[in-house]
């Protein structure tokens, strides 16, 4: 099968042309304010390369850090009316109430708090205050709010609440966006909360960005379908991506480690991309980057939802250095790099001239940084060093020496040598490693249950079960499904054999297993 996977990033946007496991074109191009300038000049690109026939791509699947950067900037999100079914618990902290104040009042249109949510062994709290609900849904119809986020008291464990507050609202207004928690989130209310709360904001920029993209294919001349990348290395459709564009706030880190895993053939290894503004340290587990546990802060917010455990850190190719101190980052020329950065004729130090000039890389004219200070030089590319070391060993799961993969535009900032690290390892190819994690990626199928009375085998493989009949939903090929994940967990404190269980499989897109 013959595919094309691009990343669009803050400061690049690449594009690949994969045929099986060959690679056929890449190219990469300064990522575009609009994004989808960027994307079109890739395809330009690589379409025109020797071996590219443009009737033979059967898929396109694009990453993009578009919706996460929505977020950080406060830009391109809607005013959400949060919804929380919980009286009369969890009424103590409100909705919004540990938000960023500058994004509270950019995505914030209010509360309201009903009767109805369940105990932690399922018992209803209190009786689904569907009265109040429709008195809810008219004042959020007058009010002209346009999203809603839904969240009820442990929904994960009895999504009632949400679905009936759902069917509600759109009653009276079927035109709302609205995002229902326990489709996202994991246990924990405030979270799961913030994170449905997230992506109602995010829903028209969704479907404007992903027409966007459609459109920029067709005008390649591409008829192939469009897939987004998510945050755990998999794929989903376009219309999917504009239900849910939260999955994909983490796309660009997951599709360079899975992009290292395939270049360089090893499943285990810690990954390092860095990027024009970035450096991202990661494990892979298995081929797949490890999930994070823990809270996870996205624009400030806290959220606990599927999210690879990923450090970042303000260290790229383009990150501005201070000429008298040696200072780096974290602010950067991002995208601007080729044109204000001294080896490209611009006027503004960054951690690439200091490259050039230390022998590191050959890129641009080296003789409008020979003036540098070769005391600032080596300080600075020691600074830089230490950067990355620190990331690595903050995020190795264990003291045994482990290989590291190094990989994107900037990887001649990572040192040669790293305690804890076996070696450092480089790939052909590697500067647009994300891009061909892009490629790559899998239909995804996964189930996070809780089962009652059943023995654990039984809860596992009704799970497993399940989770192949989404991925199948999904578009995967069925003979290439492979179970990549299974958790159990005992939950002592309900009553009777309760077992909460989580299974992810994945899977080749129909008609591409075995290429």
């Amino acid at each position: 099968m013959t595919k094309i996977g691009i990343d669009v990033g803050g400061t690049n946007t690449d594009a690949l042309v994969l045929d099986g496991a060959a690679v056929v074109a890449a190219a990469k191009t300064a990522t575009t304010a609009d994004v989808t300038g960027g994307i079109a000049k890739a395809l330009r690109l690589v379409l025109a390369q020797p071996g590219v026939e443009r009737g033979a791509i059967e898929a396109v699947i694009i990453g993009t850090t578009h919706f996460t950067n929505a977020v950080i900037a406060r830009q391109g999100l809607r005013p959400v009316a949060a919804v929380r079914i919980c009286l009369p618990a969890s009424a103590a902290i409100p909705p919004f109430a540990d938000w960023p104040g500058d994004l509270r009042a950019v995505a914030g249109a209010g509360h309201h708090l009903l009767a109805g949510g369940h105990e932690y062994d399922g018992r209803p709290i209190a009786a689904f205050d569907a009265h109040g609900m429709h008195r809810v849904a008219r004042e959020i119809a007058a009010a002209g709010v346009e999203a809603v986020a839904i969240s009820a008291v442990f929904s994960p464990l009895d999504p009632r609440c949400e679905e009936a507050a759902g069917a509600i609202l759109r009653e009276h207004a079927p035109g709302l966006d609205v995002t229902l928690s326990h489709r996202l989130g994991r246990l924990g209310l405030m979270e799961r909360e913030n994170v449905a709360i997230l992506n109602s904001s995010l829903m028209a920029l969704a479907r404007r960005t992903t027409r966007a993209f459609v459109a920029a294919l067709r005008d390649s001349g591409i008829a192939a379908p469009l897939y987004l990348t998510q945050n755990d290395g998999t794929i989903m459709s376009e219309t999917y991506a504009a239900g849910f564009p939260v999955y994909s706030f983490a796309s660009g880190p997951t599709n360079s480690m899975r992009g290292a895993a395939f270049l360089s053939r090893i499943a285990d290894a810690i990954v390092v991309d860095v990027g024009g503004t970035t450096t991202d340290v990661g494990c892979l587990r298995r081929g797949f980057p490890h999930e994070a546990n823990n809270i996870v802060h996205v624009g400030g917010v806290r959220t606990n939802f599927r999210m690879p455990d990923v450090l970042s850190i303000g260290l790229g190719g383009g990150s501005i250095v201070d000429a008298a101190t040696g200072a780096v980052g974290p602010r950067s020329v991002g995208f601007e790099l080729t044109r204000r950065a001294r080896v490209f004729g611009g006027d503004v130090l960054t951690a690439t001239d200091v490259a050039v000039a230390a022998g590191l890389v050959e890129l641009g004219d080296r003789s409008r940084v020979a003036d540098l200070d070769s005391g600032l030089v080596r300080a600075t590319v020691a600074a830089m060093h230490a950067m990355v070391a620190d990331a690595v060993d903050r995020m190795k799961l264990d003291a045994a020496p482990t290989p590291l993969i190094a990989v994107g535009g900037g990887a001649f900032l990572i040192p040669p040598s790293i305690p804890g690290i076996s070696e450092v390892i480089t790939v052909p190819h590697g500067a647009v490693a994300n891009a061909v994690g892009a490629a790559i990626a899998q239909v995804s199928g996964e189930v996070d249950r809780i089962f009652r009375g059943l023995p654990r085998e039984e809860a596992i493989a009704r799970a497993r079960a399940e989770a192949v009949e989404q991925a199948i939903r999904s578009g995967a090929e069925p003979a290439s499904i492979t179970v990549v994940d299974v958790e159990d967990l005992p939950l002592a404190y309900l009553a009777g054999n309760t077992l909460r269980t989580r299974v992810r499989v994945v899977g080749d897109i129909a008609g591409a297993a075995g290429a």
